[in-house]
């Protein structure tokens, strides 16, 4: 069992840093104890507002006089003082996208980067961003995309980001040894568990984290989920149930408890209040995609939430 300490702290002002389509932050405050992860904030997808039905005649109202909406905030400039990022061939995004984020990682103390990296764990983000020189060194040279992500290889480590990130234009990426894959771990499934509830209460750690831009639900196909190993894989149940959770208002972000089942799956245990004031655990189980052949790159995803 693995328990999460944190304190809670009051959101800090919002800021441009992040996501291209809208350019500001949600509060990520952060306290870490000897290698444990913690954040504070909490979460849900808002429901999007649906577009007014009109009844009318293209004769009577032109085209031209419905307003188009607004276009998306293009990211900020790139700062002149930006550490050089290799181009990626077929990915012009994403030496810009390196660039702002490495200017923050020369220049802003942990807690800086811990907030504006909100898809990770804060534990790993003082882990991979500890020491700059390698990074730096890595970035340095020209990335390799595939059909996800872009890798920045250099002697010691090697700097990988997702495309989905890189599309923002910030991107905060994995940095593990070069010669090795990228590494998920019981810090990794806690922290999408807390994003997922602070979504469903309607506090996300970010505006920018909805299913939609940032999936943390395993899909329903193929039919991979086999969390006991009994080698007859059904669907994800997740995906076909979203009212699992309904009725919860809130959770307690300090008491996330995690334990392994094997076989690449994990379960994470969460208490959580229901409108009535009542308190009930809720367990998550998740993969870390290698258990289902999805790109273990991508991280864990939830299967499943049982009382």
């Amino acid at each position: 069992m693995h328990r999460d300490p944190r304190a809670k702290r009051p959101a800090p002002p919002l800021r441009p840093r992040r996501q291209a389509r809208r350019l500001v932050l949600g509060g990520l405050a952060v306290a870490l104890i000897a290698g444990c992860d913690s954040v504070s904030g909490i979460p849900g997808d808002e429901p999007e507002q649906q577009a007014a039905q009109v009844t009318t005649s293209a004769a009577t109202v032109p085209s031209s006089s419905i307003p188009a909406p607004p276009p998306a905030p293009e990211a900020p400039p790139v700062p002149a003082e930006a550490p050089p990022v290799g181009e990626v061939p077929g990915t012009p995004g994403a030496a810009p996208a390196l660039r702002r984020w490495a200017a923050d990682l020369t220049t802003q103390p942990i807690e800086e980067l811990q907030e504006s990296c909100w898809t990770l764990a804060p534990a790993h983000v003082a882990e991979m961003y500890a020491d700059a020189a390698p990074v730096l060194a890595a970035l340095a040279g020209p990335g390799t995309a595939t059909a996800t992500a872009v890798s920045w290889q250099g002697p010691a480590v090697t700097v990988r980001a997702e495309l989905r990130d890189i599309e923002s234009g910030y991107a905060c990426p994995r940095v593990f040894a070069t010669g090795t894959t990228p590494q998920f771990d019981d810090a990794d499934a806690r922290h999408v568990v807390r994003r997922y509830l602070s979504r469903f209460v309607g506090q996300p750690l970010d505006p920018a984290d909805t299913e939609g831009e940032h999936p943390l639900v395993c899909a329903a196909t193929p039919a991979t989920w086999d969390p006991r190993g009994t080698g007859s894989p059904l669907p994800a149940p997740l995906a076909n149930k979203p009212g699992a959770l309904t009725g919860v208002t809130a959770f307690d972000d300090t008491e996330l408890t995690s334990a392994w089942l094997g076989a690449g799956y994990i379960t994470v245990q969460a208490p959580v209040t229901q409108a009535t004031g009542a308190t009930q655990t809720r367990t998550f189980t998740l993969t870390d995609g290698s258990a289902t052949g999805d790109a273990a790159a991508q991280g864990y995803c939830i299967g499943d939430v049982t009382p």
